[in-house]
């Protein structure tokens, strides 16, 4: 029998962002699955978009044998803490140990992101799969799936018998990622040996919302590396990388396995390694407002809401989903008073404002403090709270099965939920984190974006595979928050000083 561990570790770390992943990040289950370990873990992660769930089933079709390990996940945001890490580290090395001793390994599979920065390992990936290889040798294959916002390293892809990226943005091909993982690993059994690994580094940074493969040049760039997989029967990988990172070897790779991996890279590399295509604009928050009313009061919006990516605040790289400058600015230029109850904005991570809207009732009138001011990445805080009178729209206990393109079947449990209005903006009041990436998420609280005018999202890309089909105009727009939009605005002290933060 086949003997395959699994196992899984998913954060994407911005040392910039104001909040840590401590062990409770791991085991709340609001925004990600739980900590899980043992048996229970096939269970709990299988039917999910992910690629844990995507790997178990096709290693079960192949008739392997699974030894399922422990798989962590927490919200984006900064440093892992040490002591967390080392919990997560800890379990799955001792199951390793543990399982080599008794049966025996034929292979190990991990579940990865990529972009993990613990306070004591800025290259967490390469340090958990180095005190793997340092139990089992390095013989046995190890073989990982990651993220396509993974940082990958040097020590990464030397340690690895094979790694895989996604190959979406926003990412509808998790479990896909972790089917493909499984190939790789077929390929590495059928060799007997690991395969040509040939891999290129770009000098400069790309911003996040310039890497969507709704978009150019994504679309056409992975449409192609796909049809080099095919010309040249290899396995190729891109990561723009995660651009928020400070660590030396932060920057986007591409990298591919197989007897031709390297003309295939350098033909992919020479396509998509030229930086002028990489640049985008991104509006100021008012000025993003303002057009999403135009936008919204013409007849080219045919029925559909204009969407607007809040990306500078998004909970899903580092942002705590709590600043008020897009609010603000929403309120500023009267947008709720011309387009009344079909302006939203979502999700709020306020578990104060939520508990006080439970305890009032529904219907009821509640004047508050809405969001926070939050520490950002330019030293200034971020807007200050919207005071004033919401009315109580809906209650919500927080509980939504995701129906959309991602992370699809997934349940999030976001605490006492609600919908508050305030001069004309409803806003949906959660009180756990969780990017805006699915309407279940607005319609929890009653909040339909088929009846809207203006949606506004706290999200930077991953929005689009559930909002962009259904909506007549995307913007994004920046006001003050923790995830910069231009990686060129943070200040880096660990960046390797060849590496450009802009293209």
């Amino acid at each position: 029998m086949t003997r395959i561990l699994i196992a899984g570790f998913q954060h994407e770390t911005n040392t910039f962002a104001p909040s840590l992943a401590d062990w409770a990040a791991f085991t709340r289950g609001d925004s990600f699955p739980a900590f899980v370990r043992g048996a229970a873990m096939p269970q709990q992660l299988g039917g999910i978009n992910i690629p844990v769930a995507g790997f178990i089933d096709s290693a079960k079709r192949r008739g392997w044998t699974l030894v399922p390990s422990a798989w962590a996940g927490a919200i984006p945001s900064s440093y892992v803490t040490e002591d967390a890490f080392e919990r997560i580290a800890g379990a799955i090395c001792e199951d390793v140990r543990e399982a080599k001793d008794h049966g025996g390994l034929d292979a190990i599979y991990l579940d990865l992101h990529g972009a993990a920065v613990a306070e004591h390992a800025l290259d967490s990936e390469g340090e958990l799969l180095a005190r793997l290889r340092a139990i089992v040798g390095p013989g046995l294959p190890i073989v990982a799936s990651l993220d396509l916002h993974a940082n990958v390293t040097a020590r990464m892809l030397e340690l690895a018998d094979a790694l895989v990226s996604y190959r979406t943005y926003p990412h509808v091909d998790m479990a896909d990622t972790g089917a493909l993982a499984a190939e790789l690993l077929a390929r590495r059994f059928k060799a007997g040996r690991k395969e040509p690994m040939h891999a290129r580094r770009f000098p400069y940074l790309i911003a996040l919302n310039a890497q969507s493969t709704f978009l150019e040049p994504g679309r056409s760039i992975y449409e192609e590396l796909k049809a080099l997989d095919r010309e040249f029967g290899c396995v190729l990988s891109f990561c723009p990388g995660f651009p928020a990172a400070d660590f030396d070897e932060c920057a986007p790779v591409l990298w591919g396995h197989g007897e031709r991996a390297e003309a295939a890279v350098e033909r992919l590399f020479a396509r998509a390694g030229q930086p002028a295509q990489w640049r985008i604009e991104v509006l100021p928050a008012r000025d993003a407002v303002a057009q999403a009313m135009n936008l919204a009061g013409s007849t080219a919006a045919a029925g559909k809401p204009v969407v607007l990516a809040d990306t500078q605040d998004n909970p899903g790289a580092g942002g705590d989903s709590n600043t008020t400058g897009m609010l603000h600015a929403l309120l500023a230029q009267g947008a709720g008073r011309r387009f009344p109850g079909q302006v939203a904005l979502g999700l709020m991570f306020d578990p104060a404002a939520a508990r006080a809207a439970h305890e009032a009732g529904l219907g009821s009138e509640i004047d508050i403090a809405l969001g926070k001011a939050v520490p950002t990445f330019t030293g200034q805080p971020s807007d200050a709270p919207v005071r004033g009178r919401c009315k109580v729209l809906a209650l919500a206990d927080g509980k939504c099965t995701l129906k959309g393109p991602m992370m699809t079947g997934l349940t999030v449990g976001l605490g006492p939920s609600a919908c508050l209005e305030i001069d004309g903006v409803r806003i949906a009041v959660t009180s756990g984190k969780k990017q805006l990436l699915d309407r279940e998420l607005l319609r929890m609280v009653g909040i339909h974006t088929e009846q809207m005018r203006i949606v506004v999202v706290k999200s930077s890309v991953h929005f689009r595979a559930d909002f962009q089909p259904n909506a007549s105009h995307v913007l994004v727009g920046k006001a003050a928050g923790p995830m910069a939009a231009d990686p060129g605005d943070l200040p880096w002290q660990r960046l390797n000083p060849a590496t450009r933060t802009r293209p």
